[in-house]
């Protein structure tokens, strides 16, 4: 059973959730986001770097691993979002993982839609080989859109036949355009954070409906093959839940490695409350030690 510290995180999340189908307000919803950020944990320093032209912040405590790295992508429906919004869990990861993470800052939607994030990751990736990262040396991850456009970015770099990092982990993930999923109705009612009848109208302002089944927006239409190791948590209640269930059969099917936990009782992207409540610290622990595992066999 979940903490008493989740569940009381847990309600305050569901009380701002949308269950509107109108359209969305940009500013809005930015600022939302952006009003719940969090600095980086103590013992953690954030350095800003031009990724050839995609803003990042390199995030690490001093005796980190300087040859490893974990390119992280934040989540916010491809519409919002940023390092800011995601200080408290990349700087967590950085801090529990003692390894560098390089948070990006991709563009956004409506002014910059599909395909812009993915050339944007594409680029931060380009430019980590550029400053001397072995690819083996690389992990990417992501939560939410960001761990969609992890996927995506797995897929661009296989088919431009660019060396494949060590792993992926993929944290909640929206992986599905067409929104299709059996827990989209099935959790709706579930889900603490995200109501299926507002993810249409984000959807609107990243992608055409031409788009929907572009493997790189939704990379459960992909060819997996070939896809390095995955790690990918979801909770139990989220309407995301079948994105990361078929999105893993499809994987093993085509010889891809995916350790896919879901977790019991947990809301979306719960690792974003690392600090908060013990199941957030744990779920960032294991990842960590996901990564680590990775880096000392890359070629399994």
């Amino acid at each position: 059973m979940a903490s008493p510290e989740y569940h009381r995180i847990r309600e305050i999340i569901a009380s701002r959730r949308n269950t509107s189908g109108r359209p969305v307000n940009i500013e809005k919803f930015r600022a939302n986001m952006e009003s719940t950020a969090r600095g980086l944990p103590p013992g953690v320093d954030g350095t800003m770097v031009d990724a050839d032209g995609v803003t990042a912040e390199l995030q690490a405590v001093s005796d980190a691993a300087k040859e490893k790295l974990v390119i992280y992508f934040h989540g916010g429906g491809y519409i919002g979002g940023s390092i800011a919004s995601h200080r408290n869990l990349t700087g967590h990861l950085a801090l529990q993982s003692n390894l560098r993470v390089l948070s990006v800052e991709y563009r956004l939607a409506p002014e910059h839609p599909h395909p812009a994030p993915v050339e944007d990751a594409v680029t931060t990736y380009q430019w980590a080989l550029s400053q001397g990262y072995q690819a083996t040396d690389i992990v990417l991850a992501g939560d939410s859109a960001g761990g969609g456009l992890t996927a995506g970015c797995l897929v661009s770099l296989r088919e431009q036949q660019l060396p494949l990092p060590a792993a992926g982990v993929l944290i909640s993930p929206w992986l599905d355009m067409s929104l299709s999923g059996d827990s989209m109705v099935t959790n709706d009612d579930n889900d603490a954070s995200i109501s299926a009848i507002s993810m249409p109208r984000t959807r609107e302002l990243f992608v055409t409906e031409d788009q929907i089944s572009d493997p790189l927006a939704s990379p459960l239409e992909a060819q997996l093959a070939g896809l390095p190791p995955l790690l990918i948590h979801v909770g139990d209640e989220e309407v995301l839940l079948s994105d990361s269930q078929r999105f893993t059969e499809k994987a093993n099917a085509a010889g891809v490695s995916v350790d896919l936990q879901v977790w019991p009782e947990m809301f979306h992207v719960w690792h974003a409350c690392v600090g908060l409540f013990e199941e957030a610290t744990a779920a960032i622990d294991n990842i960590a030690e996901f990564i680590h595992q990775r880096f000392e066999a890359p070629n399994e």
